[in-house]
């Protein structure tokens, strides 16, 4: 069992995953620290595409005529025809106020982008306040009934997948359902407070059903705060409430 959780997605291979605006930008096609391209990802009336292709990097990347819109939802703005970096007009709600010729100006390109440019889609952007509170509490019953097999919410790709840890609740949804959804290494954990199992890194169920951590030793202290960070910072998971105490 290990914390590196992670270079599925940016390799292209996850499920339809759910995006935050937060995690979208991360994907604007920039070289990282040692100077390599990273994935350029485009959302358009919330459907998320992978325009990493030279043609797509040529478009949406760096010095292209639209790069403003990468790693960026940019359907109003494709609508209208706004190559500029106008906040009112990168914002999915704008989406919603488009007169019918702008409607169908924005279904065009939703075709050309699938069917001519063949950009996969890769899941679906959820705006801010389209997200639960992170300070709403759940219940253990709660927490148990977000496994990824329900029915999934209206603009997402996926089933929510929630994840307890340390009182916190992650959707992980949002990026990780190729490991805690069906079938992943660490369904397991899904619905259930983690933070026993992730601290002691165990798939005991022993662990995985029991939530105390009163008893954790400082170094299964640290692992549990390192699970803690890379849910927050690297993986950018959005919290979706607290626990129940």
């Amino acid at each position: 069992m290990s914390t590196k959780e992670g270079k599925v997605e940016e390799d292209g291979a996850d499920p339809p995953r759910n995006f935050t605006v937060v995690q979208l930008r991360k994907f604007d096609g920039t070289d990282d620290d040692k100077g390599r391209a990273q994935p350029l990802y485009i959302s358009a009336e919330g459907i998320v595409f992978d325009a990493s292709d030279d043609s797509g990097r040529a478009t949406f990347g760096p010095g292209g005529p639209f790069e403003s819109f990468s790693g960026r939802e940019c359907g109003a703005a494709l609508a209208k025809g706004c190559l500029t970096d106008d906040e009112s007009r990168l914002d999915l709600s704008a989406c919603g106020t488009l007169s019918s010729h702008e409607r169908a100006n924005l279904t065009d390109w939703i075709d050309r982008l699938k069917h001519q440019r063949r950009y996969p889609v890769l899941g679906r952007l959820i705006p801010d306040d389209k997200l639960p509170s992170p300070d709403r509490v759940l219940s253990k019953e709660e927490l148990s009934s977000h496994i990824g097999e329900g029915d999934i919410p209206d603009g997402y790709a996926h089933s929510p997948i929630y994840l307890g840890v340390a009182g916190k609740v992650y959707d992980v949804s949002f990026g990780g359902v190729v490991f805690y959804g069906p079938g992943g290494g660490y369904h397991r954990f899904a619905g259930k407070d983690a933070s026993r199992a992730l601290a002691k890194m165990s798939f005991d169920p022993k662990d995985t059903e029991e939530p105390d951590i009163s008893d954790l030793t400082e170094k299964e202290k640290k692992v549990l705060n390192d699970w803690i960070k890379t849910f927050e910072e690297r993986k950018m998971y959005p919290r979706v409430g607290r626990l129940k105490d």
